[in-house]
């Protein structure tokens, strides 16, 4: 049985991304500990969960409470049902402090995403969690990471070379493909606050996607092609590609993850049944 650290913001992380990831790893029989600023419990992203907000009527008090684009966009079933059995997780009420954290005590790292600014910024931005990072790829411990949370990887640096933990490494983040489609749908349907999909937004003289997901994550590897996307040549390239399908516990076709050495990642919560599986086999029984 591993030991791994799953550490979150306060609020606004993916839960997707979180709950499918420690629902597989403890089925696979591994202990999932968590980690936040304060040490008291994270609170997902409610978008997420509900799917309220994500409609043009959104804004609206009592009709934001039927939701229709929002029943599509937020977590499906089976990740809706993983996070209320996360939430009664022991670990998950009491969780370390970031501060707190030694990463001696684990033998790996999950890092889940989430796009949601006003939350995610505060994990993204932590110093401490950046030392943490480097800590777990310089002892080449498992990791892995999904979507905003190859971010997180991205900015930590290792302090026996001085560059991004994932510089030599092959990996791939949240496509600018698709973090641009859920942008240009949600400035329709959320006009009120059409930046929901967008972390950072680039500033005066930068190029549109200049501050994405991807091309961050693209500026801390040591060649551009190691950012990884799905292959055109792949047979299941329009339903990975697409961001319309997501994957499940019998089906990884619509998955795409790259796996280099110690190292696993996926774009986004559509990989994450298999984005989990691969890092419970890296961690052993």
């Amino acid at each position: 049985m591993a030991r791994v650290l799953l550490p979150l913001p306060a609020r606004d992380f993916d839960p997707s991304e979180a709950a499918v990831s420690w629902r597989v790893l403890v089925d696979a029989g591994h202990a999932v500990y968590f980690a936040t600023p304060d040490g008291r419990p994270a609170v997902a992203d409610d978008i997420m969960l509900t799917g309220r907000g994500l409609d043009l009527w959104g804004a609206v008090p009592l009709l934001r409470n039927l939701p229709l684009v929002g029943l599509v966009l937020r977590a499906n079933r089976a990740a809706r049902t993983a996070y209320a059995q996360m939430i009664a997780d022991p670990h998950y009420s009491a969780p370390q402090r970031w501060d707190n954290v030694n990463p001696a005590e684990f033998d790996g790292l999950l890092l889940p995403g989430g796009h949601r600014a006003r939350g995610m910024r505060e994990y993204l931005e932590s110093e401490i969690l950046q030392r943490h990072v480097a800590s777990f790829f310089e002892q080449e411990k498992p990791i892995a990471a999904i979507c905003h949370g190859v971010v997180l990887a991205a900015r930590s640096v290792s302090r026996q070379t001085g560059r991004s933990v994932l510089h030599g490494y092959q990996t791939t983040a949240l496509t600018w493909a698709l973090e641009n489609s859920a942008w240009s749908l949600a400035r329709i349907t959320r006009f009120w606050d059409p930046n929901y999909y967008r972390t950072y937004l680039e500033q005066a003289g930068q190029p549109k996607g200049f501050m994405s997901v991807q091309q961050e994550v693209t500026r801390a590897l040591a060649r551009p092609e190691d950012f990884r996307d799905v292959p055109k040549t792949d047979p299941d390239y329009r339903r990975k590609v697409s961001g319309l399908e997501r994957d499940s516990f019998d089906n990884p076709a619509p998955a795409f993850v790259v796996h280099d050495r110690n190292y696993v990642s996926a774009r986004w919560p559509g990989d994450v049944h298999t984005f989990a599986r691969k890092f419970a086999g890296m961690l052993g029984s």
